[in-house]
């Protein structure tokens, strides 16, 4: 891309972040969103698919006649940029979409299949119809910044790894510096992201040295993820023969944490249950903000120095119930600062800019 010649005022990103029942897309214009649009998927029109990946043409297409309908300039979109997936561990930045990584996104997590993985996959497939486009994902879930230490498990045989809410977690914690006139790659910042996952990073310095890995079964227990459960009873479960693979992973992540308790995965609907005096989901949204809570606490043993803020966002930031416990219990380390809600399309056309104005180089996949 000849950024030079390029007409800022005229150009065209689109971002789109595909989720379990919706695809939701943005198209900016010098960083201004001049179209927002949450498309949602019936559970009949998605049970037509044996897989995620499947749905990639079907979204796509959904994403063309949403734009078609609002007359978006197709000749202008410049960049297609899709939130990233699960593939290699990967160093913060934006990357264009190549085959190397459309095969690792169709395939290289299968026995942990995710919504995530089309977000480059519909990027690519959208761009191949712009006549000037072409598609990047930036901070996928992979980013690995770990320190040494926060790899270590326990054995040998296991590492944790780094798979986090990285594109919300430093757009947000890139704003905030900014909000203060200071520098992100300067400042210590615990940053908790409070979704259908909740995953709690340490940024320091620019670097997430650790975080808890809300995927697949690590730190507190979320919307539909359990959290960390006690590893030998899970073992025990594992091979008592009630039990297939698939539901033992669903245990983890699908149809753990409030789903199981609740047996909703809708945080809205739970806390309506609170507000009518439903003592059994006041409980669990207090527990769920003491182990969020519990997790912030280790967070700030993972450095020497003070923490200069702690900053708490994602859609769950928006219950009042389980706000007033977070806030409750959230260490005295710091000031607090919440970001109710998910930035991914905002944080896509950040990068997508700061490319485009020259501030940030390209980066290749082409994992080992």
């Amino acid at each position: 891309m000849e950024k030079k010649d390029i007409d800022l005022s005229r150009i065209l990103v689109l971002t789109v972040n595909p989720r379990v029942d919706y695809t939701k897309i943005a198209v900016y214009r010098l960083e201004k969103t001049i179209f927002l649009k949450m498309i949602r998927h019936t559970d009949e029109e998605l049970s037509r698919f044996n897989s995620v990946i499947e749905q990639e043409q079907f979204r796509a297409d959904m994403v063309m006649e949403a734009l078609k309908d609002n007359d978006i300039d197709f000749n202008n979109i410049l960049m297609v940029m899709g939130r990233g997936g699960l593939i290699h561990p990967v160093k913060s930045g934006i990357y264009q979409v190549n085959e190397r990584m459309k095969k690792d996104l169709d395939t290289f997590n299968e026995q942990v299949e995710d919504v995530v993985n089309l977000g480059g996959l519909i990027a690519d497939n959208l761009a191949r119809r712009f006549p000037n486009a072409k598609a990047y994902i930036a901070d996928p879930v992979v980013v690995d910044e770990f320190d040494e230490l926060a790899r270590v498990a326990g054995h040998p045989l296991f590492e944790r790894k780094s798979i986090f809410h990285a594109l919300n977690q430093k757009y947000v914690a890139r704003m905030y510096a900014k909000s203060i006139g200071k520098k992100y790659d300067e400042m210590n910042l615990i940053v908790v992201n409070l979704g259908g996952g909740i995953t709690v990073g340490m940024h320091h310095h620019g670097r997430v040295i650790d975080a808890t890995y809300g995927y697949d079964g690590d730190g507190p227990f979320s919307v539909i993820g359990s959290g960390s459960l006690p590893a030998g009873d899970v073992i025990r479960f594992a091979f008592s023969g009630k039990y297939t693979l698939e539901e033992m992973l669903e245990m983890v992540r699908g149809k753990g944490g409030m789903v199981a308790y609740l047996n909703t995965n809708s945080g809205y609907e739970a806390e309506k249950r609170v507000e009518k005096g439903d003592e059994k989901a006041r409980f669990i949204f207090e527990a769920m903000a003491y182990q969020v809570a519990k997790e912030v606490g280790a967070m700030c043993m993972t450095v020497t120095d003070p923490i200069d803020a702690i900053l708490v966002t994602g859609p769950m930031a928006n219950s009042r119930t389980l706000m007033k416990y977070l806030m409750e219990r959230l260490p005295k380390v710091s000031e607090v600062h919440v970001y109710p809600g998910d930035d991914e399309l905002e944080g896509l056309a950040y990068y997508a800019y700061l490319y485009l104005k020259g501030e940030i180089k390209l980066q290749e996949y082409n994992p080992a």
